[in-house]
């Protein structure tokens, strides 16, 4: 199944019902299903799944977070003259986050009343919630920040590495926290101690990232194949050498996605391209051969039988690969 949706797409997604959602540049979520909802009034920055499970939360260059399902959107939240550039949300906790700016703001689906609002130094390029939905942290710059995220009075934990921080993933067991950089660099720290985890070596930008096998594996973006990190054991990929499959020298991956406990993976390429691999056989499967755009969103589903993707000029994907 494909579509030409004519707007860069942001975000590829599957919701709770196994279907897929993308947001685009147009400020609109497309559906699967068919269904088409202007959610903004302007570009779509950011997206993630509802803490429900059910639909898309998404943020605008119009500073508007908003809730679409292919009945409609709703206003959850607006930050006057402020682009919501990165969003996350927690099934567990039913905490929503997003960065406007210098701040970080949180809700809780659960209860309309409640915000908290968190201020840094610099700019907030990415919030994670890690996995219990506790705590969030933010990509800053010279570090990330830790929140929790309904004590109002608080002061952060702060990680620090000097440099531009731009993306983020915690571990599942919420040891370690990954930081992609505006650097063709991948940093990470062992949150209890600080431990700083350099990881480098990366001949681009390091733009995705995915946590595999039950957090055993990290799959990265920012090569000419996906780069495997093994985070078995304390020490995660402390002394370990990385991996890296589906290599060719004529393309770089831009993106990549997984199923969180077993190891499948799948990556987006610059010319185009989608291709999955499960990793105890290392065999490439093309999913999308035919060359084009960039990759710019890409998503698995959690039991790792379909595939979502965008380019950069609207071009999309589902494919079921069971």
């Amino acid at each position: 199944m494909t579509f030409d949706f004519d707007a860069y797409v942001t975000a590829a997604l599957f919701g709770k019902d196994g279907k897929a959602a993308f947001a685009l540049g147009d400020g609109s979520i497309r559906f699967e299903t068919g269904e088409q909802v202007e959610a903004h009034d302007g570009a779509i920055l950011a997206a993630c799944l509802h803490p429900s499970g059910d639909g898309v939360l998404s943020g605008g260059d119009d500073g508007r977070l908003v809730w679409t399902r292919p009945s409609g959107a709703e206003e959850v939240a607006k930050v006057a003259g402020r682009w919501i550039d990165s969003v996350a949300a927690s099934a567990d906790s039913k905490l929503i986050a997003f960065g406007a700016g210098k701040e970080l703001h949180v809700r809780d689906a659960a209860d309309p009343a409640f915000a908290r609002v968190f201020t840094h130094e610099k700019s907030v390029a990415d919030v994670a919630f890690d996995p219990k939905g506790r705590r969030i942290a933010t990509a800053t710059y010279n570090g990330a920040w830790l929140w929790y995220g309904r004590i109002a009075e608080q002061k952060p934990y702060v990680l620090k590495w000097a440099g531009s921080h731009v993306g983020l993933a915690w571990s599942p067991d919420g040891k370690f926290l990954m930081s992609s950089m505006q650097e063709n660099q991948l940093h990470g720290w062992r949150v209890a101690d600080e431990k700083n985890l350099k990881m480098g070596g990366y001949p681009g930008k390091v733009k995705s990232m995915a946590f595999l096998a039950k957090g055993g594996l990290l799959a990265t973006s920012g090569a000419p194949g996906v780069v495997i990190w093994p985070f078995a054991g304390s020490t995660g990929p402390m002394g370990k050498q990385a991996a890296e499959i589906g290599f060719d020298e004529s393309a770089m991956v831009t993106r990549v996605a997984g199923t969180a406990n077993g190891q499948l993976v799948t990556a987006g390429l610059d010319d185009g391209r989608v291709w999955w691999c499960d990793l105890a056989g290392q065999r490439i499967v093309p999913v999308k051969a035919e060359k084009g755009s960039p990759i710019a969103a890409l998503a698995m589903s959690s039991d790792g039988k379909r595939l979502a993707w965008g380019d950069e000029d609207g071009g999309a994907g589902v494919a079921d690969i069971s």
